[in-house]
């Protein structure tokens, strides 16, 4: 009977290093190496690349500091999704976390699944997502899908066995790659090319275009340059993505009122330098053009390769599967705890509510692997990816937002952390985001539109639990 009581509740099992090194592990996946490829075409400078990357640091960090007030006065399992319901309304949390399960959690969790058995292709080619494992019509599915959901099934089942397993797999991997990209760093600012230095940094502010052949076309009038940088900082935000999954875990988390708020701090600090860092060396060791051209855009590899040679190729690889591993094992855990709350609200299935023996909500965690699963199949995970950024960021916008509703709603509740720069940062913050999110709409509305569209349809949905309850 005490154990079944014991149950009831999550075990605060996670230190401020471990909810660190989740902010970190679950931010820094196979996207870091890809995606300044895509950047460096809509700018076309070195200097536009690394501002690009630096505005993505400072909007993530400046959402985290004022997730910081939210996280020490509603200190809950869920998050994100009760701190909309606080600000807000059931509709607008539900709205979040049907997303969140529909979309962006799952969708991630997909997508980095797949990029991990990519990568290994490099040593097993067998496992390629290139090669055709089984088709029907135009439906067509790869060895790396149907692996990337044994692999989504294994990290699932160890966390159905406690916050532990998951918690001693996010230390290690998530330790392990920071230490091998910093090694990569370094070792790029070593063995830096001059030629690629001298190239890139000659005129390094001149936003351009970088066509196909290498070539350069200039910007014609002030539009068409905010929706290059629009669509640059969408490859971005999105590599940054997830910073936000410790929130989750609130319920787990020793001292939750304090460490959550500094583990968004500390850890979106440590990825922002990362990132910064890593793009300045990829500057320094390849010219723009090639960062830009290079085959399925992995500069990655390529920067490798440029360092360490023909051996460049397996060391990149190897790092890209540790990080895509510890990521998704981040992802998979934090984001069963929003569906966990959603249950427990009476807004979703009434089985997720429950936490298992080992303290942890078991049937949500195999709902996600179910919906990931399905989504890997698709094959359309890489078109999620694309579309989540505008729907994760609006959400970010609402969330912060909430801080003054809740500031007027609620003044005299506790608050252990004030929002730094308040009320000026969450309002850059906000302008930002709105501007980035409207850009996106204006010029690229099929990233746009689909997200919205799966947003809404919780609307229905909502009322239909509703229906339900009463």
């Amino acid at each position: 009977m005490q154990q079944e009581e014991n149950a009831k509740q999550f075990k605060r099992e996670l230190n401020l290093l471990d909810a660190t090194l989740l902010v970190v592990g679950s931010m820094v996946g196979s996207g870091i190496f890809i995606v300044s490829a895509d950047i460096a075409r809509h700018t076309g400078s070195a200097g536009w690349l690394i501002l690009v990357w630096i505005i993505g640091g400072f909007m993530t960090l400046t959402a985290a500091l004022s997730y910081g007030e939210l996280s020490g006065m509603y200190p809950k399992a869920g998050g994100q999704y009760v701190y909309l319901k606080e600000a807000y309304n059931p509709l607008t949390a539900f709205l979040y976390g049907w997303s969140l399960f529909a979309v962006i959690q799952t969708g991630t969790i997909a997508a980095v699944g797949v990029s991990f058995y990519k990568f290994l292709a490099y040593f097993i080619p067998e496992v390629s997502e290139d090669l055709v494992l089984f088709s029907v019509g135009d439906f067509k599915v790869s060895p790396a899908q149907v692996l990337a959901i044994g692999l989504i099934f294994i990290l699932t089942y160890i966390n159905t066995k406690g916050v532990k397993g998951g918690k001693w797999i996010q230390l290690i991997f998530t330790l392990t790659k920071i230490a091998s990209i910093a090694g990569l760093i370094i070792f790029g600012f070593i063995y830096f090319k001059s030629e690629a230095v001298s190239i890139n940094w000659s005129d390094a502010f001149q936003l351009q275009k970088i066509l196909p052949d290498g070539s350069f076309l200039s910007y014609e009038n002030l539009p068409a340059l905010g929706g290059a940088l629009a669509s640059a900082l969408v490859g971005a935000i999105m590599s940054y993505e997830a910073w936000n999954n410790v929130t989750f875990v609130a319920g787990e988390i020793n001292n939750p009122k304090k460490n959550i708020g500094l583990s968004l701090l500390l850890g979106t600090v440590l990825v922002t330098l990362i990132y910064v860092l890593l793009n300045l060396m990829f500057t320094m060791v390849l010219p723009l053009t090639e960062i830009a051209t290079t085959e399925k855009d992995r500069v990655g590899i390529a920067a490798s390769q440029a360092i360490f040679g023909a051996d460049g190729t397996v060391i990149i690889a190897l790092l890209i599967m540790v990080a895509t591993f510890g990521c998704n094992n981040g992802l998979i855990l934090a984001g069963a705890r929003v569906y966990y709350s959603m249950a427990k609200d009476g807004l979703f299935f009434k089985k997720t509510a429950k936490l298992n023996k080992h303290a942890v909500p078991e049937f949500a965690l195999w709902l996600q692997f179910v919906v990931a699963s399905i989504l890997c199949l698709s094959g359309k995970y890489g078109d999620l990816l694309d579309m989540i950024t505008f729907i994760a960021v609006l959400f970010y916008v609402l969330t912060i937002f909430g801080i003054y509703i809740l500031r007027i709603k609620k003044p005299d509740i506790e608050r252990p952390y004030k929002a730094i720069g308040y009320p000026v940062l969450p309002a850059i913050y906000i302008v930002l985001g709105l501007s980035f999110c409207i850009l996106l709409m204006i010029y690229k509305p099929y990233f746009t539109w689909p997200g919205l569209i799966i947003a809404l349809l919780g609307i229905p949905l909502y009322y239909l639990n509703k229906r339900k309850i009463t």
